[in-house]
């Protein structure tokens, strides 16, 4: 995160930590529920009104700003190609890359940012609460009494034998396979076209209208710790894109690293912060039964 000092409701925001270390929740399912309700509308999505009667609430902030929702919705569309910091950084760096290929590659501009810790959780699972686990061809998640369990359909321990990097920039290990600039450009090619079936958001499954959406996640490791009086922290941005399907697998990432909020808004952007970033930019795209694309730049 930008902020290396964290504390109190930031503290919770980005790691869902208390100041003591202990897991505690941000917000109640409630208003989670209504957060959620309120990002998917401002992204065009048609979001159903609840027949819950604890949720008449929702029900009357989903119709009051139905016009604010259509209205930013507009804004995302004519600002489509637009690009918040990191991902510019990304995309900088490919198409200097993949210049002499012939491919094209374009990053996401409308995936659904996971810019809370806990959302990507809540997403993983069904809406209703009737059902308490959700199946697709790659990932089965279930609701357990003291949290949920994400069960991937192939949990590879190793890269070995399978990790291939592009020959391009710094030379490959002896250990690992190189492929031709081409080989990989088009694997990327690949990896942003995921199966239509694998892009609906768990979330929304009983829907009459399910999302279906890539989903993204920014995260700020640290790389370096602190020296007092001789140096700052310093830390690494990593951008994440998945298949909706495949959102609980950012609940797994932001477990380990913590959440970095959302890469659009200026305080969390790496490039202003220049005494605790490395100057190195990561991307990691998750495309299922196929491979997993990882961007260094």
């Amino acid at each position: 995160m930008a902020n290396t000092n964290l504390h109190g409701e930031d503290l919770i925001r980005h790691c869902g930590l208390n100041d003591k270390g202990k897991a505690v929740e941000q917000m109640d399912n409630q208003s989670f529920h209504r957060l959620i309700a309120v990002k998917l509308a401002s992204h065009g999505f048609d979001v159903p009104h609840s027949t819950n009667g604890h949720r008449e609430a929702e029900n009357q902030v989903m119709q009051l700003a139905s016009d604010l929702f259509r209205r930013y919705a507009e804004q995302s569309r004519l600002l489509t190609g637009h690009l918040n910091p990191p991902d510019r950084r990304i995309q900088d760096f490919l198409d200097d890359a993949l210049s002499t290929t012939g491919v094209s590659i374009a990053l996401p501009t409308n995936a659904i940012n996971m810019d809370r810790y806990g959302m990507a959780r809540k997403l993983s699972l069904p809406e209703d609460p009737s059902f308490d686990e959700f199946h697709n061809s790659e990932n089965s998640s279930y609701k357990l009494c003291n949290g949920v369990l994400h069960n991937p359909f192939n949990d590879r321990r190793t890269t070995k034998g399978v990790f291939h990097i592009a020959d391009y920039g710094l030379p490959v290990p002896a250990d690992k396979i190189k492929v031709p600039l081409i080989t990989y450009a088009k694997l990327l090619e690949a990896s942003l076209q995921p199966p239509e079936d694998l892009n609906l958001l768990p979330y929304t499954s009983q829907w009459n209208n399910p999302v279906e959406s890539m989903v993204s996640l920014m995260l700020r490791p640290l790389v370096c710790p602190e020296v007092p009086g001789v140096s700052p922290e310093k830390r690494l941005e990593v951008r994440f894109f998945v298949p909706g399907g495949c959102v609980s697998n950012l609940d797994f990432v932001e477990s380990i690293f913590g959440n970095a909020g959302d890469p659009s808004l200026p305080e969390n952007d790496a490039g202003i912060d220049t005494n605790h970033w490395t100057g190195t930019s990561g991307c990691v795209i998750l495309a299922p039964r196929k491979y997993d694309v990882y961007v260094m730049c």
